[in-house]
């Protein structure tokens, strides 16, 4: 689900950041400033993912840069740019951003390679493996077509990278798109995934060292088109955030609650509340950040899309409440 509202500053951002004395500020500017790291330059991360490791949270996102087409002979707005690679970012407190360069590098005039700029590398997400020592990367590799759905993954000795890109794979012979990963309380990990052309979501059980899919997974959201997943949990329960699939513009998020990361999932519908609910804010959801420093508190953090020009793109990062097991995320 992308974006079609015109925006004409670089970044648009609301968020909810913690000091370092873990107190609550005041959110930063809505619709229009501009979210810069502590270099002074423009945050470039898109469809993005968060890992706490160490004390230190480390934002992961798609690089835009480049001008924006439109692949022909699609039947959808099927807009592109060059393929970036994916950058890393570094925050103690969720308000200052450090530039850690970029974790995985394109290549470029290589058709056949999957991280060649001609290609789609969208949605990293980054889980440390404890009994390997390795940062693991997912994330969705794909053509400009999007015929190609696989999934890709990469390693790293460092959480920042860079990291290596060991190949990618479709978990079980199914489409992977739109996907996020989920690390367990008991150090299990999940891919949670569009699939079978979006009409139904997959979540799939990796092997012990997060590398490879397992034949332990389950379907859900059958022919309801859901895309873009993002999951967390809180006091025992999963949460999982989904938007519908509308090609780069805006439309109503939904979530579902579950006592089993495998399911069953029960429906809930949108947990965006006031103005703009029903366009998610003119966003799309990415990831969902658990506040470390604050058990019971997190970030919903989504993708304002300027489909026509990609590289513009914004942020919407809000805080998202949970009150006696319901989701509420509200723009202030």
């Amino acid at each position: 689900m992308k974006h079609f509202l015109l925006i004409t500053l670089l970044i648009a951002i609301k968020s909810l950041a913690f000091a370092n004395t873990n107190n609550l500020i005041a959110d930063t500017p809505a619709h229009g400033s501009v979210l810069l790291d502590t270099d002074g330059q423009p945050i470039n991360a898109h469809g993005p993912g968060v890992m706490y490791h160490q004390g230190v949270y480390y934002l992961f996102g798609e690089i835009k840069n480049g001008k924006t087409w439109l692949v022909p002979g699609q039947n959808w707005e099927d807009y592109r740019v060059p393929a970036g690679g994916i950058s890393c970012y570094s925050s103690t407190d969720l308000k200052h951003w450090k530039y850690r360069g970029i974790a995985l590098k394109p290549v470029v005039n290589d058709p056949g390679n999957d991280l060649d700029t001609g290609r789609v590398i969208e949605r990293p997400k980054v889980i440390y493996n404890e009994h390997t020592k390795k940062f693991v990367m997912w994330m969705h590799i794909d053509k400009n077509d999007y015929n190609y759905s696989r999934g890709g993954v990469a390693i790293s000795d460092s959480p920042a990278g860079p990291y290596q890109y060991l190949g990618s794979i479709k978990p079980n012979d199914q489409m992977l798109r739109d996907m996020t990963l989920y690390k367990d309380d008991d150090g299990k990990a999940y891919l949670i995934y569009s699939s079978e052309d979006n009409n139904t979501m997959h979540v799939c059980l990796l092997n012990d060292d997060y590398l490879k899919p397992t034949t332990t997974y389950v379907r859900i959201f059958e022919n309801q088109r859901r895309e873009s997943p993002a999951v967390f949990k809180n006091k025992g329960k999963y949460y999982l955030i989904t938007s519908g699939c509308s090609g780069w513009s805006p439309n109503a998020a939904s979530y579902a609650v579950a006592d089993n990361i495998m399911g069953p999932w029960i429906e809930q519908g949108n947990p965006c509340k006031g103005p703009y609910a029903e366009m998610t804010f003119f966003s799309q959801g990415a990831f969902v950040l658990p506040v470390i420093s604050k058990p019971g508190k997190f970030i919903f953090m989504g993708d304002v899309w300027n489909k026509t020009d990609l590289e513009k793109s914004a942020y919407l990062w809000l805080p998202l409440s949970i009150s006696n097991g319901e989701i509420e995320i509200k723009e202030r």
